[in-house]
């Protein structure tokens, strides 16, 4: 199965569509929670990503029997230090994101840590791309 999902930048109060769909879907495959909730955190984070950094974004999800591969593709500014941007509280999150709760700098680590598979890809001016799988087992 597969989904697709875009994502506007600075549209705060649509952050969380992709995840909360997403996690309806694997509860009607009934999927283990604890899978559930390490997908949801991963993905939630990285679309919050976009929503506070980019301009704009595209989620494509592909689901299986074996495992959920998340692909997030943004058009923003891009991450000049990625090595630097997965240090638990590194954030170059704006005053106004902050405010609002986002931007501790935990979303990159947070990621990292609930994929079985992570890659992250990014291109100062043009974007950054991450690929989250999570297998089932």
């Amino acid at each position: 199965m597969q989904f697709s999902f875009e994502t506007e930048g600075g549209n705060f109060s649509k952050a969380g569509t992709a995840s909360s769909e997403i996690k309806k879907i694997l509860n009607q495959l009934n999927v283990d929670y604890r899978i559930i909730k390490r997908v949801i955190v991963a993905l939630y984070e990285a679309e919050v990503n976009i929503v506070a950094h980019a301009h704009h974004g595209w989620i494509l999800v592909d689901i299986d029997t074996e495992r959920i591969r998340i692909i997030l593709d943004d058009e923003g500014p891009g991450i000049p230090d990625i090595e630097k941007a997965m240090e638990a509280g590194y954030s170059t999150a704006s005053a106004k994101v902050r405010e609002m709760g986002f931007g501790a700098g935990m979303g990159l680590p947070n990621i990292r840590k609930n994929a079985d598979e992570f890659r992250i890809e990014s291109e100062i001016n043009k974007g950054t791309k991450l690929e989250i799988t999570v297998y089932f087992k």
